[in-house]
C-alpha cells in the first residue's frame, strides 16, 4: 500500500469551533511589539543577568513543572519515567539557558562566543568545531562524549569568528516579532524556541502553547518571568484558529512551528484542495520567514561485528530507550533499525531488544491520535511483535520485522509513527564497509526526513582500516541534521551549544524535517549539522537509560548541578549515577 510521505497530520484535540479572543492575540502582540527596539538595545551583560534569573526561576518550579508533566502523561514523579519528565523538560531547557548565558558574558567581553574547540578539517571542504565537552564539568559528566558542530561547504574558521553572533553586531536591524508555535510532546520544546528567537536571534516573542500541553503554561510564565515582566514575551495559548490568526497577523515577522510537516504546509500554503494546489505552483498563503522543526523516520543503523554479551545487552537496553522515551511521542524517536542481512547476531539482538521491553512497564498513549497511527502500521504489518501489557491507555512497544527494503513504499520507510512502534529493515552488503556505504544510501535517499539519526559500531569494527574509513565518510555524506555515533542523537538536543534541526536545503514545497536550526548556543551563522559521539559501552549505564532504576535521583542531582555547577556536588551526583 503506498503511503503519502512524512508525518501524520497531528490531532491537536483542540475546540476550533469556539470564537477567538482577537482583542487579547492583538494585544499580546502589541505589547511584544513596542518592546522589540528596548530588547534590541539590551546589552548581553543585561542579558546574561536576565538567563540567569531564568536559571533560578526555572528551578523554583521544576518540581511542579515535572509533576504537572507526570500527572499527564501517567508517570510517577520518583519514578525512572519522571527522572525522565524532569530531564526532558526542566533539564535541556535550563541547559540551553546556561549556555546562552556563557555567550552572552562572551560576547560582553570580546564580542563572541568563545567555542572550546579543536577545529578539525572534514571532508566536503568543511570543518566541525568541537563544543563538547565545554567545560572541566563536562569532561567529567559526560566523560568519553564528544559533540561537533559541521560547517556549511567552504565555511573556514576565520568566517565562522566573523559571522558568529552577527545579531549582536546590528541588533536594531533584526529586531522583529516572532510568533512560536509551541509543540504539544516535550515540556521544554516551546521555551527552548523562546531561548532563541531572543538571544539567538534578536527577536521579541509571542509563544502559543500547543493545546496538548497548554497546562504548562503556569509554570513557563514563572520560569520566564523576567522575560514577560520586560514585556518581551507573551504566551498564549488556543487551537488552530489561533495560530491561523497570529501567522496571518501583519505585525509578526517571522514563524517558528514545531510540529509536522503537514502543520508547515497548512500554514505556508494552506489547507484543502486551494492549499494543494498552491504547494504544487509553489505559491505560499505565508511569505514571512518560517523556521521549523519537523518529523522524521530516524534510522539506527547498525554495523556488523562480532558483539560480546555484554555488548549485545548494552546496545539492546540503548535503542529500547531511545524508542520508550516519552512513549515514542518525539520527533527523534528511531522508527526504522537497519541492519545487514548477513549479520549473524541479528536475531540475537533483537531477542535481547524485546527481553528488555519485557521489563519496562508500557506507557499511556497520552498524545492524540496515537491509536490510529498504530492502527495504520499494523494494518499493512500484522506480523508486528507486541511486548508488555496493555491496560487502561497503555499500548504495548511494537517492533515491526522485516520490512522489505526493496518495497520503498512502505509505510515504514515514509511516514513518522509518533508512537511506541520502531521497525526493522536489512540490507544485503558483500562487507561491513559495502554495508556501511548502502545504508548510507538508503538513509539518504529512501528514509524519509533529514532531522536525525544513530550509527553504532563496536569498537574493533571501527579500528578496521576499510570500515572504519567507510564508517567516517558515512558521518560526513549522511544527510542528517544531528547524527549519533554509538550514542543516540537526542544528546544532540540535549547539549544545546550543538545544533539542532534538519539538514539544510529543503525548499518550502518538501520541507520534509524542515528548516533552520535551534539551539546553537555558540551562535554559529551557518551550520550544516551536529555530530555527537559516545562509547559503544559505557559504565555505569548512563542514567538517563529507561533501564536505569535511579533515574530521578540522578536526574535531580543533575539539574541542581546544572543550576549550580560546583566541584562540591559532584561526588555526590556521581555515586548517585554508579547506582542508576
Amino acid at each position: 500500500m503506498s503511503q503519502v510521505r512524512g508525518a501524520v497530520a497531528p490531532t491537536s484535540g483542540a475546540q476550533d469551533s469556539q470564537a477567538i479572543n482577537e482583542a487579547a492575540l492583538n494585544q499580546a502582540i502589541a505589547d511584544v511589539k513596542e518592546r522589540a527596539l528596548v530588547w534590541a538595545g539590551t546589552s548581553a551583560r543585561d542579558r546574561a543577568r536576565m538567563l540567569e534569573r531564568i536559571v533560578d526561576d526555572t528551578f523554583a518550579v521544576a518540581e511542579e513543572w515535572t509533576a504537572a508533566g507526570c500527572a499527564a502523561k501517567g508517570y510517577d514523579p520518583q519514578s525512572p519515567e519522571g527522572g525522565e519528565e524532569l530531564f526532558s523538560g526542566v533539564g535541556t531547557f535550563v541547559r540551553m539557558a546556561q549556555s546562552f548565558r556563557r555567550s552572552m558574558l562572551d560576547i560582553a567581553a570580546t564580542g563572541r562566543p568563545q567555542y572550546p574547540g579543536p577545529v578539525r578539517h572534514k571532508p566536503g571542504d568543511r570543518i566541525a568545531i568541537q563544543v563538547v565537552p565545554g567545560s572541566p564539568f563536562d569532561k567529567v559528566l559526560y566523560a568519553g562524549i564528544t559533540g561537533e558542530v559541521w560547517m556549511e561547504p567552504g565555511v573556514d574558521e576565520v568566517q565562522v569568528k566573523a559571522t558568529q553572533a552577527e545579531v549582536y553586531q546590528s541588533p536594531t536591524s533584526h529586531a522583529g516579532v516572532s510568533l512560536v508555535l509551541g509543540a504539544g510532546n516535550v515540556a521544554s520544546l516551546g521555551p527552548r524556541d523562546v531561548l532563541t528567537k531572543l538571544f539567538g536571534e534578536g527577536k521579541v516573542v509571542v509563544l502559543k502553547a500547543n493545546p496538548v500541553n497548554d497546562y504548562l503554561v503556569p509554570y513557563w510564565e514563572r520560569a520566564m518571568a523576567v522575560l514577560i515582566e520586560g514585556g518581551f514575551l507573551r504566551i498564549v495559548s488556543g487551537g488552530a484558529q489561533v495560530g491561523a490568526y497570529l501567522t496571518n497577523h501583519e505585525s509578526v515577522s517571522d514563524i517558528h512551528v514545531t510540529g509536522s510537516d503537514k502543520t508547515h504546509d497548512a500554514i505556508v500554503f494552506g489547507v484543502g484542495p486551494e492549499g494543494q494546489r498552491r504547494k504544487a505552483n509553489n505559491d505560499p498563503l505565508i511569505t514571512k520567514p518560517v523556521s521549523c522543526e519537523l518529523g522524521n523516520v530516524s534510522p539506527v543503523v547498525i554495523v556488523p561485528g562480532v558483539w560480546t554479551k555484554k555488548e549485545i545487552n548494552f546496545q539492546a537496553r540503548h535503542v529500547a530507550t531511545m524508542i520508550a522515551n516519552n512513549a515514542g511521542f518525539n520527533c527523534l524517536t528511531p522508527r526504522i533499525i537497519i541492519t545487514h542481512d548477513g549479520w549473524a547476531q541479528r536475531d540475537e539482538f533483537f531477542d535481547a531488544l524485546e527481553r528488555v521491553f519485557a521489563s519496562i512497564p508500557t506507557r499511556r498513549a497520552y498524545y492524540p491520535g496515537a491509536g490510529s497511527r498504530r492502527d495504520a502500521f499494523l494494518a499493512e504489518h500484522p506480523d508486528a511483535h507486541e511486548i508488555g501489557e496493555i491496560h487502561d491507555e497503555t499500548v504495548p512497544w511494537t517492533i515491526v520485522r522485516n520490512v522489505d527494503a526493496s518495497a520503498t513504499s512502505d509505510i515504514c520507510l515514509n511516514v513518522e509513527a509518533f508512537c511506541a512502534l520502531c521497525a526493522e529493515t536489512a540490507l544485503a552488503a558483500d562487507s561491513p564497509a559495502d554495508f556501511v556505504r548502502r545504508a548510507t544510501d538508503f538513509c539518504n535517499d529512501v528514509v524519509w526526513g533529514t532531522l536525525s539519526m544513530t550509527l553504532l559500531a563496536d569498537p574493533r569494527t571501527m579500528k578496521d582500516p576499510e570500515t572504519g574509513a567507510a564508517i567516517e565518510q558515512a558521518i560526513a555524506d549522511l544527510r542528517y541534521g544531528s547524527i549519533g555515533v554509538n550514542l543516540w542523537h537526542a544528546l544532540s538536543f540535549a547539549f544545546a551549544a550543538t545544533v539542532w534541526g534538519a539538514y539544510p536545503g529543503h525548499p518550502i514545497t518538501d520541507i520534509q524535517s524542515g528548516t533552520g536550526f535551534v539551539g546553537n548556543g555558540f551562535l554559529f551563522a551557518k551550520p550544516q549539522k551536529s555530530v555527537v559521539r559516545g562509547p559503544f559501552v559505557a559504565t555505569p549505564a548512563p542514567a538517563w537509560f529507561a533501564t536505569s532504576k535511579n533515574s530521578a535521583v540522578v536526574m535531580r542531582k543533575l539539574l541542581a548541578f546544572e543550576v549550580k555547577p560546583s566541584w562540591l556536588k559532584m561526588p555526590g551526583l556521581l555515586v548517585a549515577a554508579l547506582r542508576a
